[in-house]
């Protein structure tokens, strides 16, 4: 079972995107779009405050008729952010997502936000990690033992 630390080591990009509370939704979203992401973590300096996703875009801002430019991130924001630690492990991360329907999960070590993962992250682990046995499995078949 792979490791949070490790899936943290492994992501090309592990710059953590975040915004304000007082920043307008219409900012989240730009900054979302341009960084090709799906979430974004409210900051107020280095404490999480929440985390703002598109599902709190179309179910808060679309489907109540409000308007972005003019609301702000912490009113639509999600408050109660679930944690995992470097030392987790894939399987538990997935667990905690599918149970909870997460597509995020921010990590922290010692109080200290270090990153984020997303399903896609955990995904793409998993996958890597079945081929990796198959590929061993497939030599041990075949008497060939790297």
């Amino acid at each position: 079972m792979t490791s949070v630390a490790h899936i943290l080591n492994s992501k090309a990009d592990n710059a953590i995107q975040s915004i304000t509370p007082g920043a307008s939704v219409f900012e989240a979203l730009e900054l979302m779009a341009s960084k090709n992401i799906g979430a974004l973590l409210v900051m107020e300096g280095q404490e999480v405050r929440g985390i703002f996703t598109e599902r709190d875009y179309a179910r808060k801002i679309v489907l109540k008729g409000r308007l972005s430019p003019q609301t702000q991130v912490q009113e639509v924001m999600t408050s109660a952010v679930m944690f995992v630690t470097p030392a987790q492990t894939s399987d538990y991360c997935m667990a905690l997502m599918t149970e909870k329907h997460l597509r995020h999960l921010p990590v922290m070590d010692e109080g200290q936000l270090v990153g984020l993962i997303s399903i896609g992250d955990l995904v793409k682990d998993i996958i890597s990690e079945q081929k990796f046995i198959i590929e061993q499995l497939e030599g041990y078949i075949s008497g060939k033992r790297g």
